[in-house]
């Protein structure tokens, strides 16, 4: 099928990649155990009897047997707001250590939040979108128009385009005020590798609470370079590690602090799994170096659940 350049012109490069990848993943539904999730469905909802059966999707019904009406653009199921954090930790590795087609946390994360972005759109759901570091440098409230979706792939692309310069994450003043502009009982979606520098885990941790308290449900996921960050995956020799955040340097050899990092981390992702068990929200291991779908398939999940 012949490409059509003016429809392709209407998109930035980031809502092609979107696109891309959400096709990739539904293609890879349909051959696996959770077909049942396809997005197929996504612009139908099941028939209930009694309702007018006009706007039921007869081929559908030809290859599924099961009766489904189509959805309209003013049919708005879902409020989804997407938070991403941007502090400089988000930027690793750095660019010039990346290789391949590797990508640092906050690449990651962006082309994510653009999938689900993808996905919402397609599902006839409203979206926003929130970026913070120091301060919540971006709030969008959530919404389902074309105008509106074009607004949040461009944010994001600039996004990927400005690296910050050692930008501390205030994680909790951002996310307090971030969850006082949010539409109540909507689905959250955060990104985060969650190395809050400044205040202690208990006030990290009741920035989390306060968005259950308001009543919505909360996807946490953990974004990470899982072997260099949570495995320590270090050659045994002395290395010049600089802090991202801080700038902070410090030469040593990685053999001498490996074991105490570990248990740090350990520690760390102990509490912060057991905070998100007993605030009911759902945490989600990311790593930077595996596929998109170990993001794209939790949210369906949690969608399908939702309605």
């Amino acid at each position: 099928m012949a490409l059509d350049l003016h429809k392709l012109q209407q998109y930035t490069h980031l809502e092609i990649l979107a696109k891309q990848v959400v096709e990739g993943f539904i293609t890879g539904l349909h051959k696996s155990p959770f077909h049942g999730f396809s997005v197929e469905f996504a612009e139908h909802r099941i028939y209930n009897t009694g309702e007018s059966t006009k706007h039921i999707d007869w081929k559908l019904y030809g290859r599924t047997e099961k009766l489904f009406t189509k959805r309209y653009e003013e049919e708005t199921n879902l409020r989804c707001q997407i938070i991403i954090d941007n502090s400089s930790s988000m930027y690793f590795p750095l660019k010039n250590e990346l290789k391949g087609d590797k990508m640092n946390k906050i690449t990651f994360s962006i082309y994510c939040a653009a999938a689900i972005t993808e996905l919402l759109r397609k599902q006839r759901d409203a979206v926003g979108l929130s970026i913070f570091s120091e301060d919540v440098e971006l709030h969008t409230p959530a919404k389902s128009s074309s105008t509106h979706h074009k607004y949040l792939f461009s944010q994001m692309e600039n996004l990927l385009e400005n690296q910050p310069e050692n930008k501390n994450t205030f994680a909790v003043k951002s996310l307090h005020a971030i969850t006082e502009n949010i539409h109540r009982r909507s689905l959250v979606v955060i990104f985060s590798d969650m190395m809050e520098s400044v205040a202690g885990n208990d006030e990290l941790f009741s920035a989390l609470q306060h968005l259950k308290h308001n009543k919505h449900e909360v996807m946490l996921f953990h974004v990470t370079d899982k072997n260099k960050e949570l495995d320590f995956d270090f050659e045994s020799r002395p290395y010049h590690f600089i802090d991202v955040e801080s700038g902070e340097e410090v030469k040593v050899h990685s053999n001498e602090i490996k074991e105490t990092y570990l248990k740090s981390v350990r520690e760390f992702k102990k509490d912060l799994l057991l905070k998100c068990g007993q605030y009911k929200i759902d945490f989600i291991e990311a790593d930077v170096n595996e596929s998109f779908n170990q993001v794209l398939l939790p949210y369906l999940i949690k969608r399908s659940k939702m309605l």
